[in-house]
C-alpha cells in the first residue's frame, strides 16, 4: 500500500479548511502566484506592446509561476522525507490541504443559501457576489440559485477534483503546478482585449490540465446524485469551456434545472445557452439539493484517493 498522502489531504481539509487565523497570519500560497503573476503583467502587457510578444511575455510568466510553485514543492517533500523519514507523508500531506477547497467551496455557497432560505434576497446577492464573476445586483432568487449552484458545479473540478487528481499523479508538485496554472486562468487567462495575448497561454494550459478532471468532476456528480448521465453527455458542449461543461451539465442533469443562460457581465448582456432542461425556477430548497449531491461526490473522490493508495 502506498502512502495515502490525498487522502489523508482531502480529510484534513474537509475538517479544518485553511483557518482563518492562519490566513491572516500567512496568507495564502496562491498570494505568491497573484503577486508574480500582477508583476508580470505590470511589466510587460503593454497596450502598446506587439500581440506576438505579449503572447510570449504571458507564456514565459506563467512558466516563472509554475517553476515557482513546482520548486518550492520540491523543496518541501524534499525536506520533509529527509527530516521524518517514514512518517514524511503526513507532512506532505498537510502541505497538501491548502491547495483543496472542499470546505470553504461548502461554506461560501452554504453562505448563500441561508439568507436565501430566511427570505434576505439582498444578502443573498452579496454572498453570490463573493463567489461569482456575474453582476448580481439585479438578479433575482432563481438567479442568485442558479449562479451558486453553477459555482458550486465548475468548481468541485477546479478547486476539488482537479487538485486532488494531480496530487495523486504528481504528488505535491503536481498540485502545485495545477494551482499555479489555475490561478493563471483565473486572473488572466480572459478574452477581453487586455488578456487576449498575455492570458493565452494560461488559459490554454488550464483547458489541458482540466481535460481529465472535468470529466471525472461531471462522472462523481452523476454517480452521487444517481442520475444526469443524459444531460451531461448531451449539454455539456453548450459551455463556451472545454471543460467546465461537463460538472455543469451533470449537476443541471441531476437536479433537473436549467442553468447558464442569459448572463450580465460589467452591465454587458451576454446570451449564453441553457444547460439542461429542466426548470429556471430555482429555489434555496435547490442550492441544498446540490450541496447535498456535492458533498457525496466529495466523498466518492475520498474512496479513489484510498483505492489509489491501497492498490499502488
Amino acid at each position: 500500500m502506498a502512502e495515502p498522502v490525498a487522502l489523508a489531504a482531502l480529510a484534513v481539509e474537509a475538517a479544518v479548511g485553511w483557518p482563518a487565523p492562519l490566513y491572516r497570519t500567512v496568507g495564502h500560497p496562491v498570494g505568491l502566484f497573484a503577486r508574480i503573476l500582477a508583476a508580470g503583467e505590470r511589466r510587460f502587457n503593454a497596450a502598446d506592446t506587439g500581440f506576438a510578444t505579449r503572447r510570449l511575455a504571458g507564456a514565459l510568466t506563467l512558466l516563472l509561476v509554475v517553476a515557482v510553485a513546482t520548486g518550492i514543492a520540491v523543496a518541501l517533500e524534499w525536506l520533509a522525507r529527509l527530516w521524518l523519514g517514514h512518517g514524511a507523508w503526513m507532512a506532505v500531506a498537510l502541505l497538501a490541504v491548502p491547495g483543496l477547497a472542499q470546505r470553504s467551496l461548502d461554506d461560501h455557497v452554504r453562505a448563500v443559501f441561508h439568507p436565501l432560505a430566511a427570505g434576505d434576497l439582498e444578502g443573498a446577492r452579496r454572498a453570490v457576489a463573493m463567489i461569482v464573476g456575474r453582476d448580481t445586483a439585479a438578479l433575482d432568487e432563481a438567479g442568485v440559485t442558479r449562479a451558486a449552484i453553477e459555482s458550486l458545479a465548475e468548481s468541485f473540478c477546479d478547486g476539488i477534483v482537479a487538485p486532488a487528481f494531480w496530487l495523486l499523479i504528481g504528488g505535491l508538485p503536481g498540485l502545485w503546478a495545477y494551482k499555479a496554472i489555475n490561478t493563471a486562468d483565473s486572473l488572466i487567462g480572459h478574452k477581453e482585449e487586455r488578456w487576449r495575448a498575455f492570458g493565452w497561454a494560461a488559459a490554454r494550459t488550464d483547458d489541458v490540465a482540466n481535460l481529465a478532471p472535468a470529466r471525472l468532476s461531471a462522472l462523481l456528480l452523476c454517480l452521487a446524485g444517481r442520475g444526469g448521465w443524459a444531460t451531461m453527455l448531451r449539454d455539456h458542449r453548450l459551455h463556451a469551456s472545454p471543460n467546465a461543461g461537463w460538472p455543469e451539465a451533470a449537476m443541471a442533469g441531476v437536479l433537473r434545472l436549467r442553468l447558464a443562460g442569459p448572463v450580465a457581465y460589467d452591465r454587458v448582456v451576454h446570451d449564453k445557452a441553457w444547460i439542461g432542461s429542466g426548470t429556471e425556477a430555482a429555489t434555496a430548497r435547490d442550492i441544498g439539493r446540490a450541496l447535498r449531491v456535492y458533498r457525496r461526490a466529495c466523498l466518492l473522490l475520498w474512496l479513489i484517493a484510498g483505492g489509489a493508495a491501497w492498490a499502488l
